[in-house]
């Protein structure tokens, strides 16, 4: 592989938030989450049902004031697995395929996250852009370019 063709962190970081969203169970949205430190993924987490429940792929949505309650977030399933591991994550960025709701964006500014980095610009609530812009946590809009994936050598 040429050099020139390596991936930058933030499209490496962007592309397995992507992937981790494939496992997703909701499909109101297919949403994955990175949790970054010094350049190390220490988490990640995908939309889905609360462990060892229903999930929606499966019984369907769980609707609540245009909300489906069933699922648990992406960020919050990515803090949650920190969480119960015992890992730190102050200091942390986020790569997320959707900006993160408001609830989300709270946890995260809670839980220390220094950067968040998303693809899809999924309803900003605007509250949740008074809360990063107070706390100086910048939020950036990411696009992947198309991977090639093959099998490593030049053709």
């Amino acid at each position: 592989m040429v050099k020139d063709q390596r991936l930058s962190w933030q499209d490496y970081f962007m592309a397995n938030a992507e992937l981790i969203s494939k496992r997703s169970t909701c499909d109101r949205a297919f949403v994955g989450a990175v949790l970054v430190k010094n350049n190390r993924i220490i988490a990640t987490g995908y939309n889905g049902g609360v462990s060892e429940t229903d999930n929606c792929n499966e019984v369907g949505h769980q609707m609540d004031d245009g909300h489906c309650i069933r699922t648990v977030h992406a960020e919050m399933n990515a803090l949650i697995q920190c969480a119960k591991e015992g890992i730190s994550t102050n200091n942390t960025e986020i790569y997320v395929t959707h900006f993160p709701c408001i609830n989300c964006t709270k946890a995260l500014l809670q839980a220390g996250i220094k950067k968040i980095t998303y693809k899809a610009n999924y309803n900003p609530h605007p509250f949740a852009i008074e809360l990063l812009k107070a706390k100086h946590v910048p939020y950036v809009q990411h696009d992947v370019p198309e991977l090639k994936l093959g099998n490593g050598s030049d053709q």
